[in-house]
């Protein structure tokens, strides 16, 4: 085979997968909104589980609605016939993945689930299958065409069945009004929980600003820019905004001859301002442009007025710190 052959095949393979996935509309009816109205209600947890190829796709989905704050995880059929049945309550959820729904494995783990009274449900491709004659509701997927040169090796099938719990998950996440914030606390790590950070999660607030009163004398504005270490100091007038003065504006001042070291004559006047809820990634881009290292952080009803009161600091050093990128 041919190098050039190599993408021939991928494409072709690719796009068997695609047409194949269009299937997946003729499980968006009475079933899934009755499995999406079970899962709404649930007191318990939503417990996945399948077997091979099913299996991982159940665990992936498993984790995907863990991901977005409903509770869940994986049981192996194979692994709660040793004990691991002991996870599931009556008050949880079984939604189980086989393709082709007659999976031996899976009988003891349905048995246990009538006896007990726990709603299953099912997800294969044949109606007459064990899975499916065992479940409270039954979810039909499509017949698809494989994506392999046999035509056997599950690839469409994983996809779609993927794909539905895809669809399941994301239509709960718009029930629950599941927003970025809520995102975020399930994601305090790696690269999506540093997307996430706003401003007001990494800024210094209250004593830790450094700040002085307008009135105060330039040797109090020096002592208090080395006591809050961010080589900056706000100056404030009735608590609001009025300069920003930077260490090397200080020290441009220091070197200057005459006496006139008026805090109002140092610095930038109505200096530059962010709200709140400005993604960190793009404050750092801010301060790239405009070639800073601070930033002052304002709220959302503040950020056009004449007169902002300040809310906090963000120093470059603390979005290198959380390895925060543009």
């Amino acid at each position: 085979m041919s190098k050039k052959n190599y993408i021939n095949v991928a494409n072709k393979s690719a796009n068997i997968q695609i047409n194949e996935l269009k299937k997946i509309k003729s499980v968006f009816n009475e079933s899934f909104i009755k499995t999406v109205d079970l899962i709404l209600g649930c007191k318990g947890k939503i417990v996945f589980s399948g077997l091979g190829k099913s299996g991982l796709i159940a665990r992936k989905i498993s984790a995907t609605f863990s991901s977005v704050g409903i509770p869940s995880f994986f049981c192996h059929p194979s692994e709660a016939l040793h004990g691991d049945l002991g996870q599931i309550e009556k008050k949880d959820l079984l939604i189980i993945f086989s393709y082709s729904g007659n999976t031996s494995e899976l009988s003891n783990m349905l048995k246990y689930a009538n006896r007990f009274r726990i709603k299953i449900i099912g997800v294969a491709s044949n109606k007459n299958s064990i899975l499916l004659k065992a479940s409270d509701i039954k979810i039909v997927l499509p017949k698809v065409k494989e994506a392999d040169m046999i035509g056997m090796v599950p690839t469409s099938s994983t996809s779609i069945s993927l794909l539905l719990g895809d669809c399941l998950a994301t239509t709960v996440m718009q029930q629950k009004k599941f927003s970025k914030d809520k995102f975020k606390v399930f994601h305090p790590g790696g690269n999506i929980g540093k997307s996430l950070l706003l401003a007001k999660d990494i800024m210094v607030t209250g004593n830790k600003i450094p700040s002085i009163d307008q009135n105060k004398t330039f040797q109090e504005a020096l002592k208090e820019m080395n006591k809050k270490k961010l080589g900056c100091v706000v100056v404030t007038k009735n608590n609001k905004i009025s300069r920003f003065i930077s260490d090397g504006d200080l020290r441009r001042a220091l070197n200057k001859s005459n006496n006139n070291k008026k805090l109002s004559n140092i610095g930038k006047n109505n200096p530059f301002v962010i709200n709140e809820n400005m993604p960190a990634s793009k404050s750092l881009a801010i301060m790239s442009e405009k070639k800073i290292t601070s930033l002052l952080v304002v709220s959302d009803q503040d950020r056009n007025k004449q007169n902002k009161k300040l809310k906090g600091i963000i120093h470059i050093h603390f979005l290198i710190q959380r390895g925060i990128d543009q």
